[in-house]
This record gives C-alpha cells, sequence and structure tokens, in this order.
C-alpha cells in the first residue's frame, strides 16, 4: 500500500518504493545461501543416521532403500540440469524469450530442489554411514544404495543451483 506520494507508509522521506534500509530492490529474490543448505545436510544426516538405531530399538526391520529413488533423484538431478542449461542460453541471448512467470516458476523449482536435495542427501549419507561396519544380511546392499542416493541428491542439488544461477538476468549493456 502507498501514499499518494508513491511512498510506503513506514518508509522514510528519502525512501523511495525501489530504496530500502539495506538496499535491495523489493521483489528481489536472493541466492540460496550455503548456510540453509548446510544445516539442511545435518539435519538429515542426524535423521539418517537414527533410522537405524530407532529401528533397532523398536525392533523393527531396517528399511531398505529401493533403487527407485536412486533413479528418481538421477532422473531429476537430469531433468534440473538440462532446464539449467537451457534457461541459460535462453536468457542469454534473448532476454524477451522467456515469459517472467516462466522464469520465476524455473527459480521457485530451482531454490525448493536445491532444499530438498540438501535434505536428501543429508539423509541417504547419514543412513549410509550408519550401515557402515554392521554385518547383519542387506546392510552392503543398503550401504551401497544409500551412497548412491546421497550421490544422486547431491547431483539434484547441484543442478537445481545451476538452475537458480540460470536464473539471473545479466545487466543490460549501455
Amino acid at each position: 500500500m502507498t501514499d499518494q506520494s508513491g511512498r510506503r507508509p513506514n518508509e522514510g522521506p528519502n525512501e523511495g518504493p525501489d530504496e530500502g534500509p539495506d538496499d535491495e530492490q523489493p521483489g528481489s529474490v536472493r541466492p540460496t545461501g550455503h548456510r540453509p543448505l548446510a544445516a539442511l545436510v545435518v539435519l538429515g544426516l542426524v535423521g539418517g543416521w537414527s533410522l537405524r538405531f530407532l529401528a533397532l530399538r523398536t525392533s523393527r526391520p531396517e528399511p531398505d532403500v529401493p533403487w527407485t529413488s536412486v533413479a528418481l533423484l538421477a532422473l531429476t538431478a537430469a531433468i534440473l540440469a538440462t532446464t539449467a542449461l537451457l534457461t541459460r542460453r535462453v536468457v542469454r541471448r534473448d532476454r524477451g524469450r522467456l515469459a517472467h512467470h516462466q522464469a520465476v516458476n524455473r527459480l521457485v523449482l530451482a531454490k525448493a530442489s536445491a532444499l530438498v536435495g540438501a535434505l536428501l542427501l543429508g539423509g541417504y549419507a547419514g543412513y549410509a554411514l550408519a550401515q557402515v561396519g554392521v554385518g547383519t544380511p542387506g546392510s552392503g546392499a543398503r550401504l551401497v544404495l544409500a551412497a548412491l542416493a546421497a550421490l544422486a541428491a547431491l547431483a539434484m542439488t547441484a543442478g537445481a543451483l545451476l538452475l537458480e544461477h540460470a536464473c539471473r538476468v545479466p545487466p543490460r549493456e549501455t
């Protein structure tokens, strides 16, 4: 909501709608930082590590990692990376060809995928670490599949960050 002068009610006399206290334009989105990604990886590590012990404590069988998880994470990573390459090409060559809503949709997809990928990376890596040194039947297969799923989640996170970077519009040349 703005008043007649175009200022918001809580803005000072020298701050217009495009200027704020921290000089960030309204409607701009910051890149996904390393801190949230690292926090989600750590959270996933703790969750994945504790999954085996929770199953043992409750006398339930340890969950297996299905190969479909690995395949779907790898497919998602490939789709994100391909979309990143195509988006970068469109944004660099012809800015007008990519509609604003398409760019925003791709940016939201990239940010969400990066966060989910980091959580899954930590979860699968933690579960794989919990399987190290376990001599029960099936633990070797769980270790390998969890490690492959962690690598696929890492690729998903990397593809998402590439897509996020591809959505940046280069400055106009004057």
